[in-house]
């Protein structure tokens, strides 16, 4: 059973899954961390955009004296929003009840892995926590000289830019996209993000061909934040120096179209991509934390 107080109780709480109609009073939630909560609230403004009647996926709500206090969206991510430790009882609760449907769980750590701790005697299957991914943000100009080879991609160049995201997939997770070459909703996915802009590459003549030696795609996108995501080199072009001023490009075209901060997170370990983020310009502003099925 959902977790509750006896009525009138000032711990009175309870959950529902919500509905169209509670999408303003969870973009509000999501607002009081635009950066951290940018997941959740890039896909529901999405749906406004679209005149979408429901959420595109189940998200959990936690309320208290009627008010939405917490959220818990529910798909191939489990990403917590704005989760206090009660609101995290009844997500973990409802989760054992349903069992696992997603591949992973994301979002800021603190919540993240209180949620995992409540989940892991239950969830079997876990390959790996990423406990701390600094969470990162640029609202200035880059620091270093943008690339300027550096452009969005086009639908044309899809059959390059599908090979490099396998790559890059398949050396962050450890296992290659299904199916293995990038077919089917994968490649779909990827197509959406260069029809929409989202996706910046640089292209050089190779050995066999053109072929991408730097991308980067926006994941996640509202009007003033958006999350960088999938930013890769490939492994014989590394150490050139490609990845400060292509970030530096990708800033740099997110603020010209009006964007304030552009973020990402990033594993602790990858310190290289720390050093290199932060000479861009990036700053720590939180942390992630990423358990991975």
């Amino acid at each position: 059973m959902t977790p509750s107080a006896a009525p009138g109780s000032a711990r009175a709480g309870s959950l529902r899954v919500l509905t169209g109609s509670d999408a303003p009073a969870l973009l509000r939630l999501c607002d009081r961390d635009p950066v951290g909560n940018l997941f959740v609230s890039a896909r529901l403004l999405g749906l406004v955009s679209r005149a979408g009647t429901d959420l595109g996926g189940q998200v959990w709500g936690w309320f208290e004296d009627e008010e939405l206090v917490s959220a818990c969206w529910a798909g191939a991510n489990l990403v917590p929003v704005e989760a206090t430790p009660r609101a995290l009882d009844a997500f973990a609760e409802h989760a054992r009840a349903q069992g696992r449907r997603c591949s992973s769980l994301v979002g800021p750590a603190e919540a993240v892995l209180a949620l995992w701790q409540r989940l892991e005697p239950h969830w079997r299957g876990v390959r790996e926590v990423r406990a701390q991914q600094p969470l990162m943000v640029c609202d200035t100009e880059p620091l270093v000289a943008p690339d300027p080879a550096v452009r969005r991609s086009t639908l044309r160049e899809l059959d390059l830019v599908v090979p490099a995201c396998v790559a890059m997939f398949t050396e962050e997770i450890g296992y290659a996209p299904a199916p293995p070459d990038g077919g089917g909703a994968y490649r779909a996915r990827i197509a959406e993000l260069v029809s929409t802009g989202r996706s910046f590459v640089r292209v050089e003549a190779g050995p066999a061909g053109p072929e991408v030696v730097f991308k980067a795609e926006l994941g996640a996108v509202s009007p003033k934040v958006v999350q960088v995501q999938g930013v890769w080199v490939p492994p014989h072009r590394r150490g050139e120096g490609l990845s400060e001023p292509g970030m530096a490009a990708v800033v740099d075209a997110c603020r010209a179209d009006g964007v304030e901060s552009v973020s990402l997170y990033v594993n602790d370990y990858n310190t290289r991509a720390l050093a290199a983020y932060r000479r861009v310009g990036f700053r720590e502003v939180g942390t992630f934390a990423t358990v991975l099925f």
